[in-house]
């Protein structure tokens, strides 16, 4: 709008009071927002839980006015509060917690757009939100009940976080510390897209040369080739949050591996090949998911600890087991809070990364 100047959120609260009130007068808190122990037909709001929910701006709808938008600064701590305090809850599920995070997480990034906000404040904002998604996602399982939860919404929410910041560091001079990371998990989530890559390598070449975006070209790099033995090698050495970013590639990586070993070595008598070598090669997280994997795709086993090639016997259906991640993910966090990778001003670089891989 011409002559229009965006204002300076003033709202102080992780929601609103006016919210706060109308939607505990609607009975639409969520449980993790409600006072605890509170009890009775109408839940009272917790300040220090309740947050902020997603509305859709609506054409011609009036703008918030400044006491209903929370400026940068309480937008970060409501982040935090989002990492620390719901998405590390184990007394709901992974489906529950994903769609409350991200729906949050989505009306931080609305009420960031509806005000103005140095390029700096802007981008911190969003790689904090953008941070947690990634993590809370990679902790759904596609192949589980979904219930409030739509694994496509939760996708495209994630792609447009990534457009956000990406404008943001394409706008602004910066400093923006930790954009190498960023533009590495970019093309991480969306391994094997021609288009991202392109938009990767259009960078300048001093940001291309940091390691984290180094790492992240030879992970695609190896995707692309199909050369399963380097790519699990690298994805086991890349910290949390790259492994999360990459987590949605890993299940296809993995059929895409164990079709080509079909192909190799299958005969009409049939070949045997050890579970652990399968185990080893594809980074799963033990014999167990090494023997469900194989019989998903129709491989017979020999025994507890040899997979067998039969000559026709390889199939296809459905989408690939997402595996449980553990080695790959789950346990790089190594006692760490996702609070702490959040917050973090970027990822430990100190994880071996090799420079030179073949």
């Amino acid at each position: 709008m011409p002559g229009y100047e965006l204002p300076v959120g003033t709202c102080l609260d992780m929601c609103p009071a006016a919210e706060r009130a109308q939607r505990e007068e609607e009975r639409r808190l969520h449980r993790f927002e409600v006072v605890p122990g509170c009890r009775g037909d109408r839940p009272r709001a917790d300040p220090q839980r309740a947050v902020k929910e997603y509305s859709r701006p609506a054409a011609g709808k009036i703008r918030p006015p400044p006491n209903q938008l929370r400026p940068p600064s309480v937008l970060l701590a409501t982040v935090r509060y989002l990492a620390s305090e719901v998405a590390e809850r184990t007394d709901a599920s992974c489906a529950e917690v994903a769609s409350f995070v991200a729906d949050r997480l989505r009306a931080v990034r609305l009420d960031l757009a509806l005000q103005s906000a140095s390029d700096v404040e802007t981008a911190l904002v969003l790689e904090a939100a953008l941070a947690v998604l990634l993590a809370v996602v990679a902790r759904f399982r596609p192949n589980a009940t979904h219930g409030p939860v739509d694994p496509m919404l939760l996708q495209a929410q994630i792609q447009e976080s990534f457009g956000s910041l990406r404008r943001c560091y394409a706008l602004g001079a910066g400093p923006h510390p930790r954009q190498a990371t960023f533009q590495g998990l970019f093309l991480l989530y969306n391994l094997g897209s021609v288009e991202a890559l392109h938009e990767v390598l259009q960078l300048p070449a001093a940001l291309r040369s940091c390691p984290a975006l180094r790492t992240a070209l030879a992970v695609d790099s190896a995707f692309r080739e199909g050369n399963a033995a380097r790519l699990f090698r690298l994805l086991r050495t890349l910290p949390y949050l790259q492994s999360c970013a990459v987590q949605c590639h890993v299940g296809h990586a993995r059929r895409g591996a164990l079709a080509r070993l079909a192909r190799a070595l299958s005969t009409s008598k049939g070949q045997t090949l050890p579970l652990g070598f399968v185990i080893h090669l594809l980074a799963l997280d033990g014999p167990k998911e090494a023997r469900d994997l194989c019989q998903a795709h129709g491989l017979p086993l020999d025994g507890q600890e040899r997979v067998v090639f039969l000559r026709g016997r390889y199939t296809e259906e459905g989408l690939p087991p997402a595996g449980t991640c553990q080695v790959l993910v789950g346990n790089k966090l190594g006692g760490r809070t996702l609070e702490d990778v959040v917050m973090a001003e970027e990822e430990d670089e100190a994880v071996d990364r090799p420079r030179t891989e073949v």
